[in-house]
């Protein structure tokens, strides 16, 4: 494939899910976890998709991941639709797309020591020889910022930060061109998050790696991706490239996420203005019309109640589903 094709498009992805009661599990409503969002991630990148909870991001990752089935629309890896992937190239597909979870210790078998841990994929994919294996369980844990001797050691014997270490061991074990950070940091502390933040970058120096980033902390994800997207209730609310949306948000929600990050500067901190959100989450079983965003909404409009705002460029690059302040650049 060209260079210039995006390692990973996402486009118009729909993930539903069906709501079941009674004896009989009959269906009486959906869930739309995901709906109508796209992306594209070049090569050697990393994009962010942040959000409050329930937000649908992780939702996404797995439809990435084909841990969960698209409802609807497309995902393109190198090119290739996953979904129309005979098993031969879907088995190549998942060796060259890896994931770390958020909690390292329930994504490590308790019962296998790291060695057979990283070892395990090594084997199952016939990557190297048994008498090669070893040398290279080494290799990754030393990349990995880890002592030979931890090859030795049981989860529970480590702190949560070496267990992180050791489930990005095991996803470099394949070789992988796309790693999908599910939260990677967010169970760890702040000083360890650091830590794993610096080794994520320097891993995609070295390396050439991609990266998808869940997160709902701003500042990690300003830190560590080149493009960000916004979800609110299953849509990308707004989409850009780092710095222009943490410097610049054009979507209410994207500001009232910015604002909730607290600043180190105390002068900074006294003479801003923060509008709180008010309202909850609503359920995505039975969203509201027009805009989602619009029951907490402080520009709200009688628009916004029934229109839905469509993902527009706001200024180049910079992309914003938004009636009061997603003003559409004139095309080229």
């Amino acid at each position: 494939m060209s260079s210039a094709t995006p390692l990973l498009e996402v486009e118009n992805l729909e993930v539903n899910f069906a709501i079941k009661k009674g004896l009989m599990q009959r269906t009486v409503g959906v869930v739309r976890a995901v709906n109508g969002v796209s992306f594209k991630i070049p090569r050697g990148t990393s994009f962010g998709l942040v959000g409050e909870s329930g937000c649908g991001k992780t939702t996404v990752a797995r439809a990435v991941l084909q841990l969960v089935e698209a409802s609807a629309g497309t995902i393109r890896f190198d090119g290739q639709d996953i979904a129309k992937m005979d098993a031969p190239a879907l088995k190549k597909f998942r060796s060259r797309v890896q994931a770390v979870f958020q909690d390292p210790f329930s994504s490590l078998n308790p019962r296998m020591s790291t060695g057979r841990i990283i070892s395990e994929p090594l084997r199952v994919h016939r990557l190297k020889p048994e008498s090669e294996i070893k040398a290279e369980v080494t290799r990754l844990l030393d990349i990995c910022g880890l002592p030979a001797r931890f090859a030795d050691l049981y989860p529970h014997e480590m702190s949560g930060g070496q267990r992180q270490r050791v489930g990005i061991a095991r996803a470099l074990a394949m070789n992988p061109e796309l790693i999908v950070c599910d939260e990677a940091v967010s169970a760890l502390d702040v000083s360890i998050q650091a830590q794993i933040i610096n080794l994520l970058e320097d891993l995609q120096k070295e390396l050439g790696l991609t990266y998808l980033f869940i997160g709902h902390d701003l500042s990690v994800v300003r830190h560590i991706c080149d493009q960000v997207g916004v979800m609110y209730l299953g849509r990308m609310a707004e989409a850009a490239p780092s710095d222009p949306l943490f410097a610049k948000p054009r979507h209410p929600y994207t500001q009232a996420l910015i604002d909730a990050v607290p600043n180190p500067d105390p002068d900074y901190e006294q003479g801003r203005e923060i509008v709180p959100l008010e309202g909850e989450v609503p359920s995505p079983a039975n969203p509201p019309s027009g805009c989602f965003f619009h029951p907490r909404c402080p520009l709200v409009t009688d628009r916004c109640r029934s229109e839905v705002p469509p993902l527009d460029p706001v200024e180049p690059g910079h992309l914003a589903a938004c009636w009061e302040t997603g003003i559409t650049v004139p095309s080229a």
